[in-house]
């Protein structure tokens, strides 16, 4: 079982987070899984800077609205072999 902390691993490869669910250190909340989401990156770097993810929480959209919660690339705490553990106020 690989668990990444992400505080010492400075390499992800984007096949590693591949179908993770998305879950919030904060409240237990799932907020997606990574097959959903965009993924913003750097131009100049070439370094993830934050998930998009669709925001599901139940909230009205009107005509096919899209919502997104932005998870900064720091916010995330642990990538482990089935979700990606992450710490955020929304």
């Amino acid at each position: 079982m690989k668990i990444y902390d992400i505080g010492n691993k400075k390499n992800v490869t984007l096949s590693e987070l591949g179908g993770k669910e998305i879950v919030n250190l904060n409240d237990g909340g799932r907020l997606g899984i990574i097959a959903d989401s965009d993924i913003l990156i750097d131009e100049n770097t070439g370094n993830i800077e934050a998930l998009l993810v669709p925001d599901s929480r139940g909230q009205f959209k009107f005509f096919g609205e899209k919502r997104e919660i932005t998870i900064p690339w720091k916010s995330i705490r642990k990538i482990g072999e089935d979700m990606i553990i992450i710490e955020l106020n929304y």
